[in-house]
């Protein structure tokens, strides 16, 4: 299994990077799952570098903010229009509210909806999806979310390993249960100390450094940082909590488990 980040830039697309979206791909029996977790502003044409939007086997939503689906748009119209179109419906995981947040988008009534096969996500009602294993757990943030624990073969065969992502939360429960035990936690840290006050949304580097540690898992890797926030001024916080390795997501950088 592999994480590779086509863009990681929080809250808005950014200089460097689009707004998060993540590819995730196993390789099991000759045949090469592949999920989209996320496919926010900037993204589509940052995912043709690694992929062909018609190979995905779906698209999982952890919310519905912009920053995390406006994409969809152009994802339908290359389903729809693109070459090879039109192409199978694809599967489309995302909280209650999801069709409706499409007919926004795409701006057009749900009956003409044709690109897309949409599935309702629920907590701890696990999602199979080619040689991948999904486990939803609600977090917490202003809309309904969720923290995506997957699990998948190895990359060098020797068993199973377990990716989680945090989506959109701040510090609860929920994500504390996700991330235990996990090989690789992909975890949003949109705030700086001293600097983000207000509770509810979004974790600090030294609070997704303090889930890591709580969590136990092997090694963290932060997103979500927006542009006006220090890079390395998170992962120095995330350090201060947490011993293990900490790296910083960038797009194009492949994570192997």
């Amino acid at each position: 299994m592999r994480l590779v980040v086509v863009g990681c830039s929080g809250s808005v697309s950014g200089p460097d990077s689009a707004s998060s979206c993540y590819l995730v791909q196993a390789d099991e029996g000759g045949r090469t799952t592949s999920v989209l977790l996320d496919l926010g502003s900037g993204a589509f044409g940052q995912l043709l570098r690694y992929a062909q939007p018609e190979d995905l086997d779906a698209v999982l939503l952890s919310h519905l903010h912009a920053d995390h689906v406006v994409d969809l748009a152009s994802l339908d119209v290359y389903l729809r229009y693109g070459p090879g179109a039109p192409h199978p419906r694809m599967p489309l995981w995302g909280p209650e509210g999801t069709g409706q947040r499409l007919v926004d988008l795409v701006g057009e009534p749900e009956e003409g909806l044709c690109a897309y096969e949409t599935h309702t996500v629920a907590a701890r009602e696990p999602i199979r999806i080619g040689s991948l294993q999904i486990e939803p757990f609600a977090v917490l943030h202003p809309l309904p979310a969720f923290a995506f624990r997957i699990t998948g073969p190895a990359e060098d065969g020797s068993g199973t390993r377990t990716l989680v992502y945090t989506g959109d939360t701040d510090s609860c429960e929920g994500v504390t249960a996700a991330a235990a035990g996990a090989d690789l936690l992909l975890s949003e840290a949109a705030f700086e100390e001293g600097r983000d006050e207000v509770r509810g949304i979004h974790l600090t580097g030294r609070r997704a450094g303090a889930l890591a540690t709580e969590a136990a898992v092997e090694r963290l890797v932060l997103t979500h940082i927006p542009p006006w926030t220090s890079r390395e001024k998170v992962r120095a916080e995330a350090c201060t909590a947490y011993g293990g390795p900490v790296d910083v997501a960038q797009p194009g950088v492949t994570f192997a488990l």
